[in-house]
């Protein structure tokens, strides 16, 4: 099951190997976004089988979602680079 603030990765498309976090989910989609190139504005639009999901759910990207609090770019991008930093 994808949860709201989950980091994923990539499996196809020009897009392949980059990390994102999953802002919605239905049955057959995730909506997710980079903050650079896929802001939260256009989200892209994924289907499942073409992610790879991760154990990591960022609590505080899961909270902003959760609650509609405000939330920009610059958390995504500032959640993905603490992701980064801690797997390298």
């Amino acid at each position: 099951m994808l949860k709201k603030g989950q980091i994923c990765f990539s499996k196809a498309g020009h897009d392949k190997g980059g990390a994102f976090i999953i802002l919605n989910s239905d049955d057959t989609y995730a909506y997710i976004a980079d903050g650079k190139l896929r802001t939260l504005e256009k989200p892209k639009k994924k289907k499942r089988i073409h992610i790879q999901i991760s154990n990591e759910v960022n609590s505080e990207i899961e909270n902003m979602l959760e609650n509609e609090l405000y939330i920009n770019d610059s958390h995504i991008r500032k959640a993905l680079a603490k992701y980064n930093k801690t797997c390298n």
